[in-house]
């Protein structure tokens, strides 16, 4: 029989790591070579189409569409006869450099070892060819240009090295490394024709642009006449400058994600109460009282069980007014939905989407009754989550009510989208909602603002090394803070008895209009994540709420850690107040913000006694 043709081995990466980690644009390092991951006009194969219209919705106003549909990432077929699917992967950077032990000399007697760093049409069967005709193993070399803009490309080494040089220049260049490799200032590029060379810490000068300026080139969206675009910088007009920038490093690729919990809209169901009888019954309405009394009547009263009479008017004087509906923020829809007066939210159904139970507060102690409104045990929950596109050297999140701005730079996923890659994890949770008297009674505490003008001076100093204008700049508030570091305390204390660990439970923060409010819940793709754990931790809550607070009043880096000032020049840490990894850090799967804005001095009193806790000594 006659052998198949062979086929080149496909690397496999999980569906969510492409959302996150390996998304289009992402580099990655495979054992002879590194790739980087093709865009969505390289994705082949059959997908499977995602429904939520609220994501949807909102991605396709960040880009700009009419419409957009969510899928999942493309899987590979099992049968090896069959057409290849999967994600493209486009070899990159297409500059190598010799393995070998070699040394050079230079003029002041430093001894440096040395490689051939040559581009990939000058290899002889993927391999360097010395000049002894001896062939030697290659590796991608570790460095390569990129712009704030996301643009990527090959450093044009021989006019790096020598300006006056011509790009196809036949000489042969070489990386000089001295000590370790890691300082820029002892790795030189030589070029053994003209002598010339230069330290590699050039190419990092601010203000020097050794590197040029952008090109715009996109080279995950393929060999495409349309994929390189123009490159200018937003804050000058002018074209953006490139940056060097390590392949392997952690602010090489920032993936940009939106993300939503499919939870049915209260306002929602309301309106379609009021539809059953809006006509025959409620438009004529004039005041409150008049709604009153129309709900007296049978069928009325039926179609309006379990609303007050104060949303049903509201509806009405929308209705009357001819006002079209508020747009609202994702996590306002959420929390909403959450603090609704319903006992109970959605279907208890094996393939449901969203199904929840408030817990019932007269048993719970008498210390929480002030501060804690609403505790609701989330049986069933759906987190889908989408990437709309990515940045490079500076991460850019969504802000404290879910939504990602239409002003942040980001590099496109696809020359003209109409699709986006999504996920959808299936989970379980408990919401906690607090007081907002208790919340505004805290913050007007004179220790309160006084802490709140130190971290604002930190997130200040922040803004101003990154250049970020004030305009743009927008501090999360106080409240948001302490709900983050008691989140925090609250995933530590939590993951040691529910049987999730604690880089599997993820928060979602409330602090807007609509209330405050912290959510805690896991999500998997499979069945996992929903085995009970966190229900079963929320029936008892306010026992973990005691362990949580009390982990916060003690750090094992303290005092330094409790002493710590925002806006240290030294330390750099400026969005964080008292944090650290002994105490309030966590897995940055589990937090919405990557570990910033975090304060355990605005949740409990510490050894520096600032006086601005939320939870005072006493009810500890």
């Amino acid at each position: 029989m006659k052998s198949k043709a062979k086929q080149h081995p496909c690397g496999e990466i999980r569906q969510s790591q492409i959302l996150s980690t390996f998304g289009p644009g992402s580099m990655v390092d495979l054992p002879d070579y590194s790739v980087l991951i093709g865009g969505l006009n390289h994705w082949k194969g059959d997908r499977k189409r995602i429904y939520e219209d609220r994501l949807a919705g909102r991605v396709s106003e960040i880009l700009e569409v009419n419409s957009i549909a969510l899928y999942a990432p493309p899987v590979d077929t099992p049968d090896p006869a069959a057409p290849r699917t999967g994600i493209t992967a486009f070899t990159f950077p297409a500059w190598f450099v010799a393995q070998g032990e070699e040394t050079w000399t230079a003029p002041t007697g430093k001894e440096y070892r040395t490689r051939a760093l040559l581009p990939w049409g000058r290899l002889v069967k993927g391999k360097y060819l010395d000049c002894n005709k001896k062939k030697k193993p290659v590796v991608p070399v570790r460095f390569v240009q990129a712009c704030l803009n996301g643009h990527i490309s090959d450093i044009d080494w021989y006019l790096f090295v020598n300006p006056k040089c011509q790009s196809n220049c036949p000489a042969q260049l070489w990386l000089d490394e001295g000590g370790s490799g890691n300082d820029f200032a002892d790795i030189f590029v030589r070029c053994e024709q003209c002598k010339e060379r230069r330290p590699l810490s050039d190419a990092t000068l601010p203000g020097r642009k050794a590197l040029g300026s952008c090109k715009g080139e996109r080279p995950w969206l393929g060999p495409n006449p349309n994929a390189a675009n123009s490159c200018v910088s937003t804050t000058t007009g002018k074209p953006e400058a490139n940056r060097l920038l390590v392949r392997s490093a952690s602010n090489a690729y920032f993936a940009q994600t939106l993300s939503v919990i499919s939870l049915p809209d209260s306002d929602e169901a309301l309106r379609q109460a009021v539809n059953l009888v809006y006509e025959d019954f409620l438009q004529y309405a004039e005041d409150l009282r008049d709604a009153q009394k129309e709900r007296k009547k049978q069928k009325v009263f039926n179609a309006l069980e379990g609303f007050s009479d104060q949303a049903v008017w509201g509806e009405i004087q929308r209705r009357q007014g001819g006002q079209s509906d508020i747009p609202k923020s994702i996590k306002q829809v959420e929390i909403e939905t959450l603090l609704s007066s319903l006992e109970e939210v959605g279907e208890d159904a094996p393939e449901g989407d969203f199904y929840a139970r408030a817990r019932k507060l007269n048993n719970l102690a008498a210390r929480w009754q002030s501060h804690i409104e609403r505790i609701v045990l989330v049986h069933r929950l759906r987190e889908v989550i989408a990437q709309v596109g990515f940045t490079r050297f500076e991460a850019a999140m969504p802000d404290i009510d879910g939504e990602l701005s239409l002003e942040v730079r980001r590099a496109a996923l696809d020359i003209e989208p109409t699709w986006v890659p999504a996920v959808e994890n299936k989970g379980e949770g408990v919401f906690i909602a607090f007081k907002k008297q208790a919340i505004e009674d805290w913050r007007k505490q004179d220790f309160v603002q006084n802490r709140g003008r130190e971290l604002f001076s930190g997130f200040d100093q922040w803004c101003k090394q990154r250049g970020i204008p004030d305009d743009k700049a927008k501090f999360p508030g106080l409240p948001y803070i302490m709900l983050h570091s008691l989140s925090h305390l609250l995933i530590t204390a939590v993951s040691l008895e529910c049987g999730y660990a604690a880089s599997s439970i993820r928060e979602r923060i409330y602090a807007g209009e609509s209330g405050y409010g912290i959510l805690l819940y896991t999500g998997t793709s499979g069945s996992e994540g929903t085995l009970g754990g966190l229900v079963q931790v929320g029936k008892r809550i306010e026992d973990h709420l005691a362990n949580a607070l009390e982990l916060g009043r003690l750090c094992s880096n303290d005092p330094v850690c409790a002493q710590h000032k925002p806006d240290n020049l030294q330390e750099e840490r400026f969005l964080h107040g008292s944090a650290c990894h002994g105490c309030l850090l966590i897995a940055e799967t589990s937090c919405e913000r990557r570990n910033e804005f975090l304060d355990r001095a605005l949740v409990v009193n510490t050894v520096e006694g600032l006086g601005a806790a939320f939870f005072p000594d006493e009810m500890l």
